[in-house]
C-alpha cells in the first residue's frame, strides 16, 4: 500500500489496547462516574493511563496515518474464568476500541490482527472495529510506503525473559524481511514494528530500524502480575517521514507511581 503526496507525513503506531479488560485503556465514558469501593485502584490507573493517553495524543498535532497494531480488545477472559474484564460482551468492547481510534481523529486508519486468545479464534473481532472506524485495511502482516520509506507492521514477536533477548528478537524480524527481499517475494522494510510484549525496545543501523512497541495496558493482569518478569511499557510510538524520506521517531511513554510495599 503507498500513501500519495509528498509532504511530511506523521504516523503514529498504538497497539494492546485490551479494551473491555479492567486495565485496558478505557475512555471515561465507559468507567463508572463515581469512583467504587471496590476496585478503586484498578479505577485510578485507568482514569490515569486515560487522561495521559489524551493529553500526550492531543499533543502529537496532525496525524497522517494511524497503525493500530493488534489486540484492540481483550476478549472474554476465558483464562481467567471473565473475572478481569470490565466489559465482557465483545460488541462493548469493539464500541470501545473504535472509540479510542476514532478520538485520535488520524487521517487514515491500518490495522493489524492481534492475538485470537482476546480478538476471537473463530471470528475475527478486530475486523468489526475496522469497519467502526473505516480502517483502510486490516490484515495478519502489511506493508506501507509513505515517503518512499517502507513500513513492515504485524502484531505478534517472540518474548524473552532475558533483557538482551529482546533486541534478539527484533533484531530477527529485519533479518528475515531482508532474505526474503532477497528472494524478490517481499519488499525489504525501512522501518519494522512488533508489538505483543508490551515493551518498547529497538535496533537499527544506517538505513533500517526496527522495534516492538509499547502497550496500552495498564499494570495488574493475574498473567502479568503471577507468571511473568521483566519490565514493561506503557504508550505509543511516533513516527514522522520528511518529504525526502528522512524519518524520525520518538516514543511517548508514561511512567506510573511507586508500587508502595506493604507496611507491617
Amino acid at each position: 500500500m503507498m500513501m500519495a503526496g509528498r509532504r511530511r507525513k506523521r504516523v503514529v503506531v498504538i497497539s494492546d489496547l485490551h479494551c473491555g479488560h479492567q486495565i485496558g485503556l478505557t475512555p471515561t465514558g465507559f468507567d463508572p462516574d463515581e469512583r467504587p469501593a471496590r476496585g478503586a485502584r484498578l479505577w485510578d490507573q485507568r482514569r490515569e493511563i486515560w487522561n495521559w493517553f489524551t493529553n500526550k495524543i492531543s499533543r502529537v498535532g496532525k496525524i497522517d496515518v494511524l497503525i493500530v497494531n493488534g489486540d484492540a480488545v481483550d476478549g472474554k477472559g476465558p483464562a481467567s474464568g471473565g473475572t478481569e474484564q470490565l466489559y465482557i460482551d465483545r460488541n462493548d468492547q469493539v464500541e470501545m476500541a473504535a472509540s479510542v481510534i476514532n478520538y485520535i481523529g488520524a487521517r487514515k486508519v491500518l490495522m493489524s490482527y492481534g492475538t485470537s486468545y482476546h480478538t476471537g479464534k473463530q471470528e475475527d473481532w478486530e475486523d468489526a472495529v475496522a469497519r467502526e472506524v473505516g480502517a483502510e485495511k486490516i490484515g495478519g502482516e502489511d506493508n506501507v510506503e509513505i515517503n518512499g520509506k517502507i513500513i513492515n507492521y504485524r502484531h505478534h514477536i517472540s518474548r524473552s525473559s532475558v533483557p538482551h533477548g529482546r533486541f534478539t528478537a527484533i533484531a530477527k524480524e529485519q533479518l528475515w524481511n531482508g532474505l526474503w527481499a532477497e528472494r524478490g517475494e517481499y519488499p525489504k522494510a525501512d522501518i519494522i514494528i512488533r508489538s505483543h510484549v508490551h515493551y518498547h525496545v529497538y535496533c537499527g543501523s544506517s538505513g533500517w530500524l526496527a522495534m516492538t512497541t509499547p502497550g496500552l495496558q495498564g499494570y495488574g493482569s493475574k498473567y502479568g502480575g503471577r507468571r511473568m518478569s521483566g519490565t514493561v511499557d506503557i504508550g505509543f510510538v511516533t513516527i514522522t517521514i520528511e518529504k525526502s524520506g528522512e524519518f524520525a521517531w520518538r516514543p511517548v511513554l508514561l511512567r506510573l507511581g511507586l508500587q508502595s510495599p506493604i507496611s507491617l
